[in-house]
């Protein structure tokens, strides 16, 4: 989502009631889709041909993702929020939820994207597309759902989470120029190469609902969320020969490093094998959170407003990954890992800097850590099966392992004494796709998640489970 980061939860006595509930809720509503297949395969039309709305060139697109789901511990639907509701358990995770929410499988949107031949085999490209939540009729804008708590206690606070997805009007807006036998190379606003990875290495395709590499952007963005699409950015993709290669480099438009980013992509494609491996480093990484009830009172001092003031940490982020897959023909299977290192920033950036979206860095922490720096692995593994030739079921494991930063007498600490204690995160899930026709489809499936140690630290509740079922369009 630029950037985007997220917390996470454990199990407890009184979550153990609720998850089994919902695991046998998420049971019936998988075999309720998977019994679709027997009951309607007689009945799907042939997939009719090719109808893209495209003229001259330029082709109109888009998508809209619609379910119903219950959670065993959430915060409220925010109607801001590109995925409605956390998914994965947050801090604020205080009771039970049920309500649609948006974008489970895929993010909503609409947008134009558009091809003009030059010269030889080069084309000059352009794409602009616009996140929005179709179960409020918004424009998706994660920090404004922050900025909706400031001052809120923890369990008084709706959904809210930091995303690169802050009300811009295009989430992608760039052009440039491509050839296939020369590669792309593209300026603009733009996901990242290894957002690139996560949609194509995630067993669940980055989906919001059902994983945790694609509700949190952490991953996506090299260490912070707000870093999984760029503004100011050069993208340059190519493909040898089944070896792909890319760079990204993004300017900060100013002089100095500050706030800029670098990333490079080399992989293979061999006999259903698909290797990348990326190197990331992005400086000034901007993480946001609400203000708490004392900072929106110091506000007035510093000349800011609480409709658009934040809170944020800045790091220097550094991390290096490999994700793979192998397609056994109806199986596929997918793996990845990611090493993130965060830093104190080399350049400091000021109270007052104006983050994604406009919004304001009120209260600004450059210098997060007293020790070591932390650091957080993460990986995952799936299946995707195809069950039938318009039925897909995937599962898939996730987990983060943080390390333990904390200083003094807390150092080495593995509990929920501190936040900076080593802890773990671990997300499971399974989901099913039926595919009604070409542009219609209907998913169930849930997410369990829970938090131990310091990635506990503070939090109301420390798992949730997800059953969700829903429809996407697409055109």
């Amino acid at each position: 989502m630029n950037r985007k980061k997220t917390h996470t939860g454990n199990l407890i006595n009184r979550g153990r009631g609720n998850s089994g509930a919902a695991f046998l809720k998420a049971g019936f509503l998988l075999g309720g889709l998977v019994g679709l297949t027997a009951l309607s395969q007689a009945q799907t039309a042939a997939p009719a041909a090719d109808d893209s709305l495209t003229w001259h060139g330029i082709t109109l697109y888009g998508i809209v993702d619609l379910g119903l789901q219950y959670d065993t511990h959430a915060a409220p639907v925010n109607d801001y929020f590109p995925a409605g509701t956390a998914d994965i358990i947050q801090k604020n995770g205080n009771g039970s939820v049920t309500g649609v929410t948006p974008n489970n499988l895929s993010q909503s949107r609409i947008g134009l994207k558009g091809a003009e031949p030059l010269v030889g085999d080069w084309s000059a490209v352009f794409k602009v597309e616009t996140f929005f939540n179709p179960q409020s009729g918004d424009i998706s804008d994660g920090l404004k759902s922050i900025v909706q708590n400031n001052g809120r206690a923890l369990d008084a606070q709706s959904t809210n989470i930091d995303t690169s997805v802050a009300g811009q009007l295009f989430q992608q807006s760039y052009a440039g120029f491509s050839s296939p036998s020369f590669g792309t190379l593209t300026f603009g606003r733009q996901n990242t190469l290894l957002a690139d990875g996560i949609a194509k290495y995630d067993p669940e395709g980055a989906s919001q609902a059902f994983s945790l590499i694609g509700l949190s952007g952490t991953t996506a963005g090299g260490g912070d969320t707000q870093d999984r699409r760029l503004d100011e950015s050069f993208k340059y993709i190519a493909n040898f020969s089944g070896v792909h290669v890319g760079a990204l480099y993004k300017l900060n438009g100013s002089s100095g490093s500050a706030n800029s980013a670098l990333q490079f992509q080399l992989g293979a494609d061999y006999a259903g094998l698909a290797v990348d491996a990326y190197y990331s480093k992005v400086n000034d990484a901007v993480s946001v959170s609400a203000l708490s009830a004392a900072q929106v009172t110091g506000l007035a001092a510093l000349g800011f407003s609480s409709n658009n003031s934040l809170t944020a940490t800045i790091t220097d982020n550094t991390s290096y990954s490999v994700m793979a897959s192998y397609n056994f023909g109806a199986p596929k299977i997918f793996a990845g890992y990611e090493h993130i290192q965060y830093a104190d920033p080399s350049q400091a950036l000021p109270v007052g800097f104006s983050d994604i979206g406009g919004y304001v860095l009120a209260y600004v922490n450059n210098a997060p850590y007293k020790g070591p720096d932390k650091v957080l692995q993460v990986y995952w593994a799936g299946l995707k099966y195809a069950v039938a030739s318009n039925v897909d079921v995937t599962i898939a494991y996730y987990g983060y392992n943080q390390n333990s930063y904390a200083t003094g007498a807390d150092a080495g600490c593995s509990s929920t004494v501190a936040g900076s204690c080593s802890g773990t995160l671990n997300a499971f899930s399974l989901a099913a796709d039926y595919r009604f026709t070409k542009r219609f489809d209907g998913y169930a499936g849930f997410m369990w998640s829970g938090v131990k140690n310091g990635l506990a630290n503070g939090y109301l509740n420390t798992s949730n489970v997800n059953p969700t079922i829903g429809v996407r369009y697409q055109f």
